[in-house]
Formats: structure tokens, sequence, C-alpha cells
């Protein structure tokens, strides 16, 4: 009589599943990052941190009877801070993020120019390219 052995041996494995599975989770966090959204919880959490300070100090130059109601007074400072800063921080993130987006945009363009014009310098052709397109614009305005 004949017997078979069937042994099922995994194919992956386990640990190197589990390490594919978290950098696909991670992955995924991070495409789901809002830049804007983090930069202006940043400028949130500067603005609530200076006006908790400022709280702070007057608090500090009440008397010892009221420090129940000076905890009162800088938690409230705090939660509406938060509540009425929320909106500005992320519309000031948004508006520091474009345009450090044109100023580098800008910039690449300027170094285009640069290598394009050094080039030109070296190459007749190209700079006879450059001097038709600028006759061409002249006529146009």
């Amino acid at each position: 009589m004949t017997n078979f052995v069937h042994v099922d041996y995994p194919t992956e494995h386990p640990g190197v599943v589990r390490a594919e599975n978290a950098a696909a989770a991670l992955k995924g966090i991070a495409a789901g990052f809002d830049s804007a959204r983090g930069a202006a919880s940043l400028m949130l959490a500067a603005v609530v941190s200076g006006l908790l300070v400022l709280a702070n100090q007057v608090v500090d130059r009440w008397t010892d009877g009221h420090l129940l109601s000076a905890w009162i007074v800088l938690w409230l400072v705090a939660f509406a801070a938060l509540a009425l800063l929320s909106a500005p921080a992320r519309r000031a993130g948004l508006a520091v993020r474009a345009g450090f987006a044109r100023w580098a945009e800008s910039q690449r363009h300027a170094a285009e120019d640069r290598r394009t014009w050094q080039v030109a310098l070296r190459d007749p052709r190209i700079m006879a390219e450059l001097n038709h397109g600028l006759t061409d614009l002249r006529k146009f305005y």
C-alpha cells in the first residue's frame, strides 16, 4: 500500500507579509496627509500657546484667593483661541504654501532661463532662435 504525504508549506514568510502590510498602511497614511492642515495645526498651536503664556502672566498677578477662577479663565482663553483661530490658521497655512509654490516655480523658471542663455551664448543657432522669438514678441505687442 502506498501512502501519500501532502505537506503544505507557506510560500511567503509571515514576517515579510506583516512588513509589506505595514509599509502599505504607512504609504496610505502618507498619501492622505494634508500638509496644509499640518501647517495650520502647527501655526494654531503656536498662537494658542502664545495666548496661554499671556493669559498666565495676567493670572499670575492675581491674588491667591482667585486661583480657581484664574484656571477657569486660562482654559477659557485656550478653548476660545482654538475655536476662533482654527479657520484663519488653515487659510494662512494654505496661503503660505501657495506663495512658496509660486516662488519655487519662479526660481525654477529663472534657472531654466539662465541655462538656456548660457547655451545660447555658445550656440549661434539657439541665439538666432531666441532673437527671432523676441522679434515676434515685439511685433505682437
